[in-house]
């Protein structure tokens, strides 16, 4: 007698698979051209890559079940993984950022700074003054710090928890046949 895989059993196997992927895309990102990291497109990239992979494993796990979900299965199923993910995905940039290179999160923060005041200048906003501009740098390198990267990990928490409300809404299916 088989017995049926839990949201969470099949939430974990897919936060495994989705946050090693992103963790090696991270990676290779890295290999090629650190620079790519700190581009809009690389970002929605990889959140396009790993939503579509989540409602992917999401649908099969939907078929190994009957066809069916209802919306608060399809959401603990969506939210396990995308926490299982970022746990991988958060280790992944830790080993990346402070052991294999420990000044790559300088540079990325001085990247990013220099996007920021090219994208403020596009747009009109004036110089700003010194003292806004250090602590902009200062927020910057600090995200990329073991501290940084845990706290922007709970920060993400909420994020994951709005989209895997969307995600369950997208994966979930109700059976018709059962309304009378």
């Amino acid at each position: 007698m088989e017995t049926a895989t839990t949201p969470t059993q099949a939430g974990i196997k897919a936060g495994v698979i989705v946050g090693l992927i992103t963790t090696v895309l991270t990676f290779l990102v890295y290999f090629i051209n650190y620079e790519l990291m700190v581009s809009a497109w690389y970002g929605f990239g990889t959140l396009a890559i790993y939503v579509g992979l989540i409602i992917y494993f999401g649908i099969q796990y939907r078929r190994e079940i009957g066809g069916f979900m209802a919306f608060g299965t399809a959401f603990q199923y969506a939210f396990i993984a995308l926490v299982v993910m970022l746990v991988i995905s958060t280790f992944g940039s830790i080993l990346l950022f402070a052991v294999l290179d420990s000044g790559l999160g300088q540079r990325l923060a001085e990247l990013t700074m220099e996007n920021t005041l090219r994208m403020m200048d596009s747009f009109g906003a004036g110089e700003l003054p010194s003292d806004q501009m250090d602590e902009m740098r200062k927020g910057f390198e600090e995200a990329y710090t073991v501290p940084g990267m845990l706290k922007g990990a709970g920060f993400m928490l909420i994020f994951y928890a709005i989209l895997a409300l969307i995600l369950g809404a997208i994966i979930k299916k109700k059976d018709k046949s059962l309304d009378y």
